[in-house]
């Protein structure tokens, strides 16, 4: 007896819009540097996780007291500079992304 298998197609991560809430940001961290400025080729155990990504997706802005929006600082394409443990990782497809709130982010790089 012959059994009808169902392939089933992974969802593409171009497909699915990511938008954070209030003032949540959506991130992707930079590739962490392979070598070091001697030469020495680093293995994964030894690299430290870059507090550096470029913006993904914006939420909508804080809520202030008096009920009005403020909209946020940064915008979709910044590269940014954030604190090391900062956000919640999770992963979309084959991307690893990051959600954090506006306040953990302590620059943009220009």
């Amino acid at each position: 007896m012959a059994v009808a298998t169902k392939e089933r197609k992974k969802a593409s991560s171009t497909h699915i819009k990511l938008q954070p809430l209030g003032d949540r940001v959506v991130l992707e961290r930079e590739e962490s540097e392979t070598t070091t400025s001697g030469g020495i080729v680093l293995p994964d155990s030894a690299k430290n996780k870059p507090a550096r990504g470029t913006v993904i997706s914006v939420g909508d802005g804080k809520i202030c007291d008096d009920g009005s929006r403020r909209p946020l600082q940064i915008k979709t394409g910044d590269r940014v500079l954030f604190s090391s443990y900062a956000g919640d990782e999770f992963k979309i497809g084959d991307r690893e992304l990051l959600l954090m709130r506006e306040e953990d982010i302590l620059a943009v790089i220009e």
